[in-house]
């Protein structure tokens, strides 16, 4: 995968194992890991937040190494049929908290080129996001601007 704003090539990493069955040590209920996602949720994670806190905590002391595998559908899957949802999505949101606190570094720094590069190629996704999922989402007529944002995330 190539980066969006460099010429550097992409990282490597290792990949997860294919499997089309949840390991036999993880005999967990699908009802339990469903459950327990949506009460993770309640409590304010976010869907990667909550796949890490089932592997490392998982339902009733079992290790959930998947939920896909568990359940058949995916932790936003799951939120979207419990109507748990936030109201912004997760990466949208990752990138709008970072271009805020860019921001407000770069004001505070106006000489600081480096960062003001950064902000620029960080509000470009956010655009880029915000036009992908404009309408199915959020709201049709939703534009990014520094101030929608901090409105947003002041929750």
């Amino acid at each position: 995968m190539a980066r969006m704003h460099t010429r550097r090539r992409g990282s490597s990493g290792s990949d997860r194992p294919a499997a089309d069955d949840p390991p036999e040590w993880s005999d967990v209920d699908a009802d339990d890991v469903e459950a327990r996602v949506v009460e993770l949720a309640e409590q304010g994670y976010d869907p990667s937040q909550i796949g890490m806190k089932l592997r490392d905590e998982g339902v009733t002391g079992t290790p959930v190494p998947d939920v896909t595998l568990a359940t058949g559908k995916s932790v936003t899957d799951i939120l979207d049929e419990h109507e748990a949802t936030p109201e912004l999505p997760e990466d949208l949101r990752n990138l709008m908290t970072r271009a805020i606190r860019l921001r407000e570094h770069v004001q505070e720094n106006p000489q600081d080129h480096q960062n003001k590069r950064s902000l620029q190629n960080t509000e470009s996704k956010v655009r880029r996001l915000v036009t992908y999922y404009r309408g199915d989402e959020i709201a049709p007529d939703f534009t990014y601007s520094y101030d929608v944002a901090k409105e947003l995330l002041e929750d």
